[in-house]
C-alpha cells in the first residue's frame, strides 16, 4: 500500500522550530506550566502524580468535565485521547469502516483526507467557496451523500480559513446527513477561541449519528499537553475507547492531571478569556497589515482561531513562496497548496504582538521584492 505524506504537518514539523517567525501555527502563543497552575485559584501540586498508566480512557474527572461542555453527555459518552489528531483517527477508523467513502468538506484539515487515500477509503468533496466567503456547497454534500458516502467530515470553525458555519448550514448539514443515514464526523478544535462574543455552536445534540473531537491545543493554548477526546453515543464511544489500545493504550498522567486543572470551573473562563483577547488584539494587526496593501492581500476575516486564508496578487506558486520566506527571510507559513488552493497562504497570526508585527514586515518586505509593492 502506497504512502501519503501529511505534507503540511511534515512541513511544520520539519522547520517550525527552525525560523526566526513561525506564522504557520494555528494556535495563540502556548501556555507555561506555571501560568496554567497560577490561574487555580488554591493553587496546585503536581509532585504527587505518579507516572504510572493512567486510567486509559482518561480519568472519571477528567471525562466528567468534559462531559459538562456538552448538554446531555456524561463520562461514558468521552474518550480522552493523545491530542486531537488521535481523537480524528479513532473517529476515522470506526467510520470508515462502516463505509469506506466520505463527504469531506474542503479546504480542511488534511489529515482524515490523508488517511481516506493511505487506507483507500474515497474521499468525495464538497467545497467551501471563497466567492461567497467560505460558505458550503450543500448541492455537492447532497451528490457525495447520494453516491454513497457513509460519513460526513467538517472542521467546525474551518481550519485553514477560520469561518464557522451559520446555524441554517449546520441544520442543513444535520438533515442531508439523516436522510442518507450517514455519520457527521465534526472537528470543532476551533470552539472556545471566537473573535465575537458568542461561542460557535457545537454539533453535538442536533443529531444521534455525531462523533466531536476537540483537543486542549488551540483554544486552550496547550498543544504540548497532547490531551483530547471524542464525543458521541456511548457504545460506540466504548468501540473507539477500545481502539487506542491498538495506538497510545492511555494519556500520560501528568497530561490527564493538567487537563483536569485546565477544565475545572474556575481556570477554564480565564484560558478562554487570554485566548480571545490575544485573538482579538492580534487580529486587527492582520487587518490593518492587509489593508496597507493596496490590494495585494485580500481574506475573509475567521470567526475563531488565530488563522486567516489570505490570497495574494504575485505570480508565485505557494510551495515555491513558503520555501522563499522559509530561506531568505526565515518566517514559516503554510503554503495554500497544502489545501488544494494556489496563491494562497494560511497566516497564523496567535503569536506575541512584537514576533507577529516583526514577521509580518518581513513577509511584506518579500512581497515588495516579489512585485514591487509596498506593504505596511
Amino acid at each position: 500500500m502506497a504512502f501519503t505524506p501529511f505534507e503540511m504537518e511534515r512541513w511544520q514539523s520539519t522547520f517550525e522550530h527552525r525560523v526566526d517567525y513561525n506564522l504557520s501555527e494555528s494556535g495563540v502563543h502556548p501556555l507555561t506550566v506555571g501560568a496554567l497552575l497560577s490561574y487555580a485559584r488554591h493553587g496546585t501540586d503536581l509532585s504527587g502524580v505518579r507516572l504510572g498508566y493512567s486510567q486509559s480512557n482518561g480519568t472519571d474527572e477528567l471525562r466528567q468535565r468534559i462531559a459538562s461542555l456538552y448538554p446531555g453527555a456524561t463520562d461514558r459518552s468521552v474518550v480522552v485521547t493523545i491530542g486531537g489528531a488521535e481523537a480524528n483517527f479513532v473517529g476515522f477508523w470506526e467510520l470508515a469502516g462502516q463505509s469506506g467513502k466520505a463527504a469531506v468538506m474542503l479546504p480542511n484539515y488534511m489529515q482524515v483526507p490523508g488517511l481516506l487515500r493511505n487506507f483507500d477509503g474515497g474521499a468525495i468533496p464538497f467545497h467551501l467557496r471563497e466567492k461567497t466567503g467560505w460558505r458550503p456547497d450543500l448541492n455537492q454534500l447532497e451528490a457525495a451523500l447520494k453516491a454513497g458516502a457513509g460519513f460526513v467530515l467538517v472542521t467546525n470553525p474551518n481550519n485553514p480559513t477560520g469561518v464557522a458555519l451559520t446555524l441554517a448550514e449546520m441544520d442543513d448539514i444535520v438533515s442531508l446527513a439523516d436522510r442518507h443515514g450517514a455519520w457527521i464526523l465534526s472537528d470543532e478544535v476551533y470552539r472556545g477561541a471566537e473573535v465575537a462574543d458568542a461561542p460557535v455552536p457545537s454539533f453535538w445534540g442536533r443529531y444521534d449519528r455525531v462523533l466531536v473531537t476537540n483537543s486542549l491545543s488551540k483554544a486552550y493554548a496547550l498543544p504540548g499537553v497532547r490531551l483530547g477526546w471524542v464525543v458521541g453515543p456511548d457504545d460506540v464511544v466504548e468501540r473507539l475507547w477500545a481502539r487506542t489500545d491498538y495506538t497510545t493504550i492511555a494519556p500520560p498522567s501528568v497530561s490527564d492531571a493538567l487537563a483536569r486543572i485546565a477544565l475545572s470551573p474556575d481556570v477554564r473562563p480565564r484560558i478562554l478569556e487570554r485566548t480571545r483577547g490575544i485573538i482579538r488584539h492580534n487580529l486587527g494587526i492582520l487587518a490593518d497589515w492587509v489593508a496597507s496593501s493596496g490590494g495585494l492581500f485580500s481574506y475573509t476575516p475567521p470567526d475563531a482561531g488565530a488563522i486567516a486564508m489570505v490570497r495574494y496578487r504575485a505570480d508565485i506558486g505557494s510551495g515555491e513562496l513558503a520555501e522563499r520566506l522559509r530561506v531568505e527571510q526565515s518566517v514559516l507559513i503554510v503554503p495554500g497548496i497544502h489545501f488544494g488552493i494556489d496563491h494562497t497562504m494560511r497566516l497564523g497570526f496567535g503569536p506575541p504582538e512584537a514576533e507577529l508585527v516583526a514577521g509580518l514586515e518581513r513577509l511584506g518586505a518579500a512581497f515588495e521584492a516579489l512585485v514591487g509593492v509596498a506593504t505596511g
